[in-house]
């Protein structure tokens, strides 16, 4: 699985930062970063879940 995050919808909630801290980063920004590509096997329930909940969409599985 690839995340794609679309920094321009990013708010900086923290949220997807929240569920997998080593996969997703709010930086000093403000903006999401995608740390690992792709995102290993074990992480797919709460990297969709990430994407799921994130209040802006800006996350997209690919």
């Amino acid at each position: 699985m690839r995340i794609t995050a679309d920094r321009t919808r990013c708010q900086g909630h923290g949220m997807c930062e929240a569920l997998l801290a080593h996969i997703f980063q709010v930086d000093n920004s403000g903006k999401v970063r995608v740390l690992t590509d792709p995102i290993p096997t074990p992480d797919h329930p709460d990297a969709q879940l990430a994407i799921d909940t994130c209040p802006v969409e800006a996350l997209r599985a690919e």
